[in-house]
């Protein structure tokens, strides 16, 4: 039978799924495991407060459980709702993009700097990144001060960058991580243009997934 990692976008919008499960394409292998991204339909249009996270906690550990045909799962939602109410509630491996996110950019460089939805979203990020222990390498999270939506539109590309270059140059991060997984497509245009490594973080949730599914 073939392996399934299931990919699950907390919020309603179907235009982030399908920007990242376009993003995962690379890791979609030749009989290789199945990545099979979804929407959940009961969740806000977009994740971009405290409030919007608390809302999909239990819609997600419910579509979990219910799930049983999945050997991984993978939340893509920056800052990770519900995971660790969802790791109690399964038995498979359940990845948070952050958690990935964070811990792949550490691995191309000492400090790393996020590109963040807004001001709420960094409310979220913070605590936790001091709770995975890792405060002392963040050079900075920076606002877009746009909304999911408008963060995943090739529109959005010249904010970005612009925030990009002012963790680099300001905040002297050395390594990038994208804070929402609506922004996937600006990977790799922006890794390009500003001359570090940009992490996408469902790419890196996804391929942690994988490599932990090939080799159960």
């Amino acid at each position: 039978m073939t392996k399934k990692i299931l990919v699950i976008n907390p919020n309603s919008n179907p235009a982030v799924t399908e920007g990242f499960s376009d993003a995962v394409a690379p890791l979609r292998l030749a009989g290789g495991p199945l990545i099979d991204c979804i929407t959940l339909e009961e969740g806000p249009w977009g994740i971009e407060s405290q409030e919007d996270a608390d809302r999909v906690v239990l819609p997600l550990r419910d579509l979990m459980m219910a799930r049983t045909d999945a050997d991984a799962f993978v939340i893509a939602c920056y800052s990770d709702p519900g995971i660790e109410i969802c790791r109690r509630a399964v038995p498979k491996p359940v990845f948070g993009i952050q958690e990935s996110g964070v811990f792949a950019a550490l691995q191309r460089g000492q400090r790393f700097g996020v590109i963040a939805l807004g001001p709420k979203s960094i409310e979220r990020h913070l605590p936790y990144i001091q709770r995975l222990g890792i405060e002392s390498r963040l050079a900075a999270e920076r606002p877009l001060n746009l909304s999911v939506e408008e963060s995943e539109s090739e529109n959005a590309f010249p904010r970005v960058l612009e925030v990009a270059r002012e963790l680099a140059e300001k905040d002297f991060a050395d390594t990038l991580v994208l804070g929402c997984a609506g922004m996937a497509r600006h990977r790799q245009k922006l890794e390009n243009a500003v001359g570090l490594p940009v992490t996408d973080p469902t790419q890196a949730a996804v391929s942690q997934a994988l490599g932990t599914v090939l080799l159960a």
